[in-house]
């Protein structure tokens, strides 16, 4: 798969990823992504993050790839209990939040804190920093481990956000490029 033949949803953590963030740069940058906006960017709500995506989802035209970073991951997580097989094409996980950092945040609703810690029911890769101040590579790893998600670490990159200077990250739009060809290659051999 191409950029261009899927509906890439953009799946900001808490605060939506400002102006400079990647994730708000690919949006610009990849003419068929769009956000899935959420009423408070601040106030994170398991149940109302959640409806959001499967909303955003159910709309797409196109075959759905998913891209969270930070709480966005755990969203993408709550909203997968609520999605039938097939309507997402995979999901690209960056740096998710620990429970632990989570529960630190001021308006995060208890209900967001603990994740879901079932398998995806699509293909996904987590990419997580050695240095991120908000997962260890355990928690992340423990992460992926439980979503069913290929684990990568990404080095010394901090949150992997504007602040860790990854704010056009070249690299990670590399990588999201080789995991669409990869899905590619999972609905080939689906079809045959």
């Amino acid at each position: 798969m191409k950029s261009s033949d899927v509906d890439i949803l953009i799946v900001p953590g808490w605060s939506g990823s400002g102006p400079d963030h990647w994730q708000s740069r690919w949006e610009t940058r990849l003419k068929t992504a769009r956000r899935v906006e959420q009423a408070d960017w601040y106030k994170p709500s398991r149940h109302v993050w959640a409806d959001e995506i499967v909303k955003a989802v159910r709309s797409a035209t196109r075959p759905v790839v998913l891209v969270g970073h930070s709480a966005g991951c755990s969203a993408i997580a709550f909203a997968a209990e609520h999605l039938h097989p097939g309507e997402v094409a995979g999901a690209f996980l960056v740096a998710p939040a620990s429970e632990r950092a989570k529960g630190a945040v001021p308006g995060m609703g208890p209900d967001f804190i603990a994740h879901r810690r079932e398998k995806l029911p699509f293909p996904s890769v987590l990419i997580a920093s050695a240095t991120d101040p908000y997962c260890t590579p355990d928690e992340a790893r423990a992460l992926a481990e439980a979503w069913g998600s290929e684990f990568v670490e990404a080095g010394d990159s901090g949150h992997l956000n504007s602040e860790s200077g990854h704010g056009p990250w070249p690299d990670g739009l590399l990588r999201f490029a080789g995991f669409l060809k990869s899905l590619s290659v999972v609905s080939q051999k689906v079809n045959q």
